[in-house]
């Protein structure tokens, strides 16, 4: 538990370090104290680069080719079909539950609107989220407590959950963050959780730039409830049968 408290605690300092001199040294070089989307868009991608690097420099997470060498397509192509299929259940969930306040509002919505901002939310966000979570506190956990894996799984979700900052995006995240704790107990590797990850971050992106309201309805997608019910059961007829075949071939 020690090791994977440090870890969270390097994975913070780095973000608020590295974004804060970021957005420092832009309003410095372009002497206005606005912020920008593409200043937020340099910030995000700046503090992931740099925790992988720390991160893969300390053998925090251990990055190896041999999962993909197995050739595990059959793998990752479920994991890409669970993606989409949890999400309308996962958006019809939040609608029903008490509103909770959206902290990041403003700044996520300046970095969706942005194509670059796809970079930095459905490329390495993904990336160094399932380094971090799943490759280090994941793993930290999973070699103290080796046989109370969903204890582990549990506690990294949690962590994973709380770190997102934003009461909204907590109970999706938690539900998300034991998928890809499970997946990575399962497999020892982040691919299948990377895959996960950026197929959920890429739908969110996409939706967003459809409907640039934070908190759009899934009728807004949808049109009539008629539609949201049928779209729900179409995502289920996707999700069960992934986990099912996830579970039987990882």
């Amino acid at each position: 538990m020690k090791n994977a408290l440090i870890y969270l605690a390097v994975f913070l300092a780095i973000q608020v370090g590295v974004t804060s001199g970021v957005q420092l040294l832009w309003r410095l070089a372009s002497g206005s104290g606005d912020m920008t989307a593409m200043m937020l868009i340099v910030a995000s991608g700046a503090f992931s680069i740099v925790t992988m690097v720390v991160f893969l420099l300390a053998r925090w997470a251990v990055v190896s080719r041999n999962y993909v060498r197995s050739g595990p397509w059959d793998v990752l192509f479920w994991c890409a079909v669970a993606a989409l299929g949890a999400i309308v259940p996962s958006l019809w969930i939040q609608e029903r539950m008490p509103e909770l306040p959206n902290l990041l509002d403003v700044h996520m919505d300046m970095v969706l609107r942005e194509r670059w901002g796809y970079v930095a939310v459905g490329l390495l966000a993904p990336l160094v989220e399932e380094l971090v979570f799943r490759g280090a506190i994941l793993r930290a956990l999973f070699c103290q407590w080796k046989s109370r894996p969903w204890l582990c799984i549990t506690v990294s979700a949690v962590i994973f959950a709380v770190v997102h900052g934003n009461p909204a995006q907590m109970p999706h995240a938690f539900v998300i963050g034991i998928l890809l704790g499970w997946m990575y107990v399962r497999t020892g590797s982040i691919v299948p959780g990377v895959v996960y990850h950026w197929v959920n971050n890429t739908i969110a992106y996409v939706l967003y730039n459809i409907f640039p309201i934070p908190d759009a309805q899934l009728i807004m997608y949808f049109g009539t409830e008629t539609r949201v019910v049928l779209a729900l059961l179409c995502s289920f007829c996707m999700l069960i049968p992934a986990l099912f075949q996830l579970n039987r071939r990882m």
